[in-house]
């Protein structure tokens, strides 16, 4: 039984398990229940010893010379991220961001089910965008009230930010998915995940910069 604080496992190897499972399945599919680190690592370009520090968090073990049982060892992922039962939503803002990630069917695929969106547009109000229903932001805190809505996804300008986070924490939400660029003020307790788009970027221009500036080197 692992007993490990969540706290504790390195954010990078959780980063990878959704890439590992997604190749599981795949493998899975060509009926292959066996798997090894070796036969992961190659994949994705990696060491085995990395492979197998990174699969460790989830508590499984494989097995000498033979390694995991592919059905075992997706479960193991799925449970440890959770991705092994219904997760339900709410998504504030459905602009641009909110739109594409109400689209994405993946999310599904993982236990997250986004069952309604909140706007203050009334152009997107009483519509439904791929499927999920968009309601008045001023009817977020009745409709979320014993809902049992677990995660809040904010798409919505860093002003009205606040306030949504508040409703949120009002409806008992156990985590928050912040795509806006304001540090919360919410509880200690609720799990709060920064998605930093512009940081994002940042990295990637950076290192788009760093290469051309290499490549002018030999040129």
């Amino acid at each position: 039984m692992f007993t490990q604080s969540a706290k504790s496992f390195p954010i990078p190897s959780i980063q990878r398990l959704p890439v590992y499972l997604r190749f599981l399945k795949e493998q899975r599919n060509r009926g292959n229940i066996l798997i090894s680190c070796t036969q992961i690592a190659e994949e994705f370009g990696q060491l085995s010893v990395q492979v197998r520090k990174d699969l460790a968090i989830t508590g499984i073990a494989g097995r000498p010379k033979i390694g995991y049982r592919t059905n075992e060892l997706i479960d193991a992922i799925e449970n440890f991220l959770g991705w092994n039962r219904k997760i339900k939503a709410f998504l504030i803002g459905a602009g641009s961001l909110g739109s594409a990630i109400l689209g994405y069917e993946g999310f599904v695929e993982h236990g997250l089910h986004i069952v309604a969106a909140f706007d203050v547009d009334p152009e997107k109000i009483g519509r439904a965008i791929h499927q999920c229903p968009v309601f008045d932001f001023q009817k977020m805190l009745e409709m979320g009230q014993n809902a049992g809505i677990e995660i809040g996804i904010l798409t919505v300008p860093s002003a009205a930010a606040q306030e949504a986070a508040n409703i949120l924490v009002q409806i008992g939400v156990q985590g928050i998915w912040n795509y806006t660029p304001i540090r919360l003020d919410i509880p200690q307790e609720i799990v709060c995940e920064e998605v930093k788009l512009s940081a994002s970027f940042a990295v990637l221009s950076s290192r788009l910069k760093k290469n051309a500036i290499f490549s002018d080197e030999y040129v």
